[in-house]
């Protein structure tokens, strides 16, 4: 009896995979959240910059969320897909009424920071365990998102 899954990687390593990437799709579930409500009720001088970049960010955020519980499902395993599961499993909190466009932009400036802090874990696992697909995927993420940062930050000053 093999010790490995569908796609050759060892099923312990798969396992531990799959448990930090449903920690990646809760944090990106709640962020996805949060910026849509960024979205919707920003208020201020920079509404219509901000309305727009926000919707930019959720758009991508969604094609991240599918990608990531593709690939749990590559791994063998089972997405989580309840948002009570996201909202107990992530790091991000929830963000509620909030509609002063610094704050909206801080808001999104930590999230992704906790992001790529959660992909650089992930990384290192996939490294390890031979995965080049999470690891490539992941690394991708942080490629597009560190530049995000950079420029969030920009904007604050």
């Amino acid at each position: 009896m093999s010790d490995t899954n569908a796609i050759g990687l060892h099923e312990a390593s798969a396992s531990q995979l799959a448990d930090k990437l449903n920690a990646l799709l809760a944090n990106y579930q709640v962020f996805y959240m949060n910026v849509r409500g960024y979205h919707w009720n920003v208020k201020g001088r920079e509404f219509f910059e901000l309305h727009a970049k926000f919707e930019e960010l959720y758009t991508d955020l969604l094609t991240k969320i599918d990608e990531v519980a593709e690939r749990i499902l590559t791994l063998g395993h089972q997405p989580i897909h309840a948002y009570s599961d996201y909202v107990a499993t992530a790091s991000i909190p929830e963000e509620k009424n909030v509609h002063d466009g610094t704050t909206c932009v801080r808001g999104v400036l930590t999230g992704y920071q906790t992001l790529i802090e959660l992909q650089r874990e992930i990384l290192s696992l996939a490294s390890d365990a031979d995965d080049e697909g999470t690891a490539a995927q992941v690394g991708d993420y942080i490629r597009e998102q560190e530049k995000t940062v950079w420029m969030l930050g920009a904007y604050l000053g």
